[in-house]
């Protein structure tokens, strides 16, 4: 990733969805050429001359310090992700130069499996900042056996959303589920804009589907920890879950998902027929292989 170009993209877009009336500035009448707030009115809410502010949204965060940014994100009404993608951004613009990697293949811990595998009655999968699915237990193998189907390894979440036809019909409401997907990239891409595989991936995306271009190009990035998913498996049918998305401080980069079905609903019997299918049906599938 260009993360220049991605600091000057994100902050452009951000303030362009700002109104003058919304961030309580005096209104004089006349034509505006940008749709959102002027530079130089976000630099007089966030205190800062417009000439520093002009320099920050060109895409140079070097040296900003955390007051500032903190003054950036109130005046254009960052929430929680946005402001945590904001840091990401200047820490990279902050960090030295270092030539794009091609990260080497990443290996789950027995203790992560066993601990997976003990989960019986909760689907449960690991997962990196690429959305591969490097292990899973048997739940979440047959939650998400579309998914599996592809033979490519590690199987990855983006490409079955955007590149899977079946996809449309596993996620109900696949806009919702498409949104989450980009803004989980371009959280992991705020992050740490050398990961090569990354950047790989992202190019692909964007060459073989116009919907995750016109989604990429919207840089919005998005918190997903907790919440509800709603899917429809061909086996089982309609499926909604809590899920909850653990960060693995041990395995950093890497995060534990894990979904329940609240006791006597329609969900938790269709998680028990899909832990009986589970075990007659023959999975044939290893993440990481």
């Amino acid at each position: 990733m260009d993360n220049r170009r991605d600091i000057r993209e994100f902050l452009a877009s951000r303030r362009a969805r700002i109104t003058p009336d919304q961030a309580g500035l005096p209104h004089y009448g006349g034509h505006r050429r940008v749709p959102g707030l002027r530079r130089e009115e976000v630099a007089l809410l966030a205190g800062v001359s417009p000439d520093y502010y002009t320099r920050l949204e060109r895409g140079n965060l070097g040296g900003v310090s955390e007051g500032v940014l903190d003054a950036i994100a109130r005046a254009l009404r960052l929430d929680e992700a946005e402001r945590a993608h904001l840091a990401d951004l200047a820490r990279a613009s902050n960090a030295p130069a270092r030539a794009r990697r091609r990260p080497g293949p990443q290996r789950i811990r027995p203790g992560v499996q066993q601990l997976l595998d003990a989960m019986t009655d909760a689907p449960a999968f690991v997962r990196n900042g690429r959305l591969d699915v490097l292990a899973a237990n048997r739940l979440g193998f047959a939650l998400y056996a579309p998914v599996f189907d592809d033979p490519a390894r590690p199987a990855n979440l983006a490409r079955f959303a955007f590149l899977d036809d079946r996809a449309t019909d596993f996620y109900p409401d696949w806009e919702d589920a498409a949104n989450t997907t980009v803004a989980l990239l371009h959280t992991e891409a705020g992050r740490d804009p050398y990961d090569r595989g990354l950047t790989d991936l992202v190019g692909e995306l964007s060459t073989r589907s116009e919907t995750f271009r016109e989604r990429w190009a919207a840089h919005d990035v998005r918190l997903h920890q907790t919440g509800t998913k709603h899917l429809h498996h061909p086996v089982v049918g309609e499926l909604r879950l809590g899920f909850e998305a653990l960060p693995m401080p041990a395995d950093p980069g890497l995060t534990l998902t894990a979904y329940s079905a609240e006791p006597g609903t329609p969900a938790q019997d269709a998680l028990r027929l899909l832990a009986s299918w589970s075990v007659t049906a023959d999975q044939g599938v290893t993440p990481g292989r």
